[in-house]
């Protein structure tokens, strides 16, 4: 069978899952076939050279840690843990809770 491929599209079947060895932590990781369309298509020439777990850590080296503050979910009275300073002139929802509110509008 001869399947076409059209311009700017990836057969699936021209890359293979490739095990690589992270220049970080020394530990091996897969270069999925998926991951290899994905460099192609955007252009990347170079495999990674870096695990995933290296790169999300080098990614966030410079930021500070979330502080997160504990609040009461006005809904449902259960705690709300948000990632902002609540103040008394607005409600604050729990995740469930906002999740309900956000769907039923």
């Amino acid at each position: 069978m001869n399947e076409e491929v059209k311009v700017g599209e990836v057969a699936e079947n021209e890359f293979v899952d490739e095990t690589l060895v992270c220049k970080e932590c020394g530990n091996e990781f897969v270069f999925t076939a998926g991951e290899q369309a994905f460099y192609k298509e955007k252009g990347f020439l170079n495999k990674p050279k870096s695990c995933k777990a290296c790169r999300d850590a080098k990614k966030n080296a410079g930021r500070a840690p979330r502080e997160y503050f504990e609040t009461t979910c006005a809904k449902c009275g259960g705690v709300a843990k948000v990632i902002f300073q609540p103040s008394n002139d607005r409600p604050v929802y729990c995740s469930a809770c906002f999740e309900e509110i956000k769907n039923a509008q």
